[in-house]
């Protein structure tokens, strides 16, 4: 064997999200792309706000000697005081520069944190449903992920968690407004969850931390609200991206906002530096990071989100699905009317209609669609939802 075993083994294991992409295409090289309706991957497709395009051409028009220099590990001290500004305002809690490192996007900043937190064999839990990819960061760093159930409605299950909780626990790592079900944590639920933690770390006499994935913080509806992990425990980190509230993707754009609370606040920070170097990053994107301090605080336009919500929420209501409404993201995660999940998604294909089965995200019995698509999709799988329906 050429490559490493644990690797290869991996490729089984590899994102089913992908995979449905990939089938996406196929299908449209058969029937064309507009007779293919793809729902599988949540790829904005909302332009940029006009503030970013006017940031991006004055950031590419710096002529500043050493501009393209070497820079701190942890990003320019600029970014970072204009991001620490911006948390300071959403979180209720008073951040500075040097409270934040910037990363690769969510990814790399996850990797990061799971590098500097993780000893062999610590344990991170995850509420399920969850991203799929969490399993591989925390595997990256010899870590194992286990996975906690959630309420019906895919709110956290506090006692669900207190059993979850060993000797091996390191850290919980939530994502809210979750990816796929768009459910939020609410506050009261985020203070237990803090009152928990503050009680299994002093049993354990080891230091449980509190992780929030939050590339979704701005993408929810009817005057939602994010609550602050921040404001609910003092041994907490938030990561996330700018991938959706800006709708830049592709540019691997993110941060990492530490609690300056946290008892090992300052180890942890020389960690995350080293860690963001020693992983390969070296450091964030230097011309995203001259972009995004130019326009921390902005945001594409959710109202064209919550429109397509209306839209795909009111064709699966009307074809018998059984879903909770999500109150963030772009992701509704039905009830597959078949205890087969990956059975019922591969019916789907034959109305060309592709969206992404529950297992994928620990979560069999359900699937996901995404609506971050143009409306004239959403419209025309109206027919397919109720003639697949009907079958069953």
């Amino acid at each position: 064997m050429t490559i490493a075993k644990e690797l290869k083994a991996s490729f089984e294991r590899s994102s089913l999200i992908r995979q449905m992409f990939e089938k996406a295409a196929q299908l449209k090289a058969v029937h064309g792309p507009d007779k293919v309706l793809d729902f599988t991957l949540g790829n904005p497709n909302l332009p940029p706000p006009a503030a970013f395009d006017e940031a991006l051409k004055q950031a590419a028009a710096d002529r500043r000697p050493g501009i393209h220099g070497y820079m701190p590990n942890d990003g320019y001290p600029e970014t970072r005081a204009a991001v620490a500004a911006t948390v300071t305002r959403d979180h209720g809690v008073t951040l500075t520069g040097p409270d934040i490192i910037m990363s690769c996007g969510a990814a790399g900043g996850l990797n990061a944190v799971f590098r500097t937190l993780l000893d062999p064999g610590d344990e991170v839990l995850t509420p399920v449903p969850y991203f799929v990819d969490y399993r591989f960061y925390v595997n990256n760093h010899q870590g194992k992920l286990a996975t906690v159930p959630t309420r019906p409605d895919f709110s956290l299950d506090l006692a669900a968690m207190a059993r979850a909780v060993t000797p091996q626990t390191k850290a919980v790592l939530i994502n809210s407004p979750n990816n796929p079900t768009g459910q939020i944590y609410s506050r009261e639920s985020l203070a237990a969850l803090g009152d928990l933690l503050r009680e299994k770390s002093r049993e354990l006499g080891r230091t449980i931390y509190l992780l929030s994935d939050e590339p979704y913080r701005k993408i929810v509806f009817d005057g939602a609200e994010v609550p602050s992990i921040l404001t609910s425990y003092k041994e907490s980190i938030v990561v996330t991206s700018y991938s959706k509230d800006l709708s830049i993707p592709g540019e691997r754009i993110g941060y990492i906002a530490v609690n300056p609370g946290a008892a090992c606040y300052v180890d942890i920070m020389a960690g995350l530096n080293l860690a963001i170097r020693t992983l390969g990053f070296v450091n964030a994107p230097a011309l995203m990071q001259r972009v995004v301090a130019r326009v921390a605080g902005q945001t594409v336009d959710v109202k064209a989100y919550a429109r397509k919500r209306e839209l795909i929420c009111a064709i699966l209501e009307e074809a018998g699905f059984d879903f909770v409404k999500p109150p963030g993201t772009f992701y509704v995660f039905p009830k597959s009317p078949l205890g087969d999940d990956v059975k019922f998604v591969q019916a789907l294909q034959e109305e060309l209609i592709l969206g992404v089965p529950g297992v994928a995200f620990g979560a069999p019995g359900h699937f996901r669609l995404v609506f971050c698509v143009a409306d004239e999709v959403i419209q025309k799988s109206r027919e397919g939802f109720l003639r697949v329906m009907e079958k069953f």
